[in-house]
């Protein structure tokens, strides 16, 4: 793979262009990073409204038909709903864990085989997340074991 730097014109947009054969799964991954990694979040949290970097968040969890975000040491409040948020972070580091639960993988210290077919991811943060037994496929996948 090549990679050309070059200095923009005065006043001129920063731009990116992708050359390639295939538009593989990597290709996409980078490219939602990128586009996400600009991009806050609007949550809330006690009637505030924040921006938030969705790098910054270890999980979402949908409970009693509201979504909440989990950051270091405050849980936000998001509009989105649960298939919303993953197909905005679909291509990212996020990754559906559960019917109620999207995980950041950059956030994941490690995971343990549990019961039923199960895992449990161990957060940075010390939480816990089960990950079902219909998602460790794909979990496995993205962590290429």
């Amino acid at each position: 793979m090549k990679i050309i730097i070059e200095d923009a014109l005065e006043g001129a947009e920063d731009e990116i262009i992708i050359r390639c054969h295939e538009l593989d799964e990597h290709l996409l991954e980078l490219i939602y990073g990128m586009k996400t990694n600009k991009s806050k979040l609007c949550c809330s949290y006690n009637g505030a409204i924040y921006m938030v970097n969705p790098q910054d968040l270890y999980y979402f969890e949908a409970v009693d038909n509201k979504v909440f975000a989990y950051g270091e040491q405050m849980v936000y409040e998001v509009k989105y709903k649960l298939y919303e948020l993953e197909e905005l972070f679909g291509h990212t580091e996020f990754f559906r864990a559960s019917k109620s639960s999207i995980v950041n993988l950059s956030k994941m210290v490690k995971v343990v085989p549990s019961f039923n077919g199960r895992f449990e991811a161990l957060l940075s943060n010390g939480e816990k997340v089960i990950v079902s037994r219909q998602f460790v496929p794909e979990l496995k996948k993205k962590l290429g074991i």
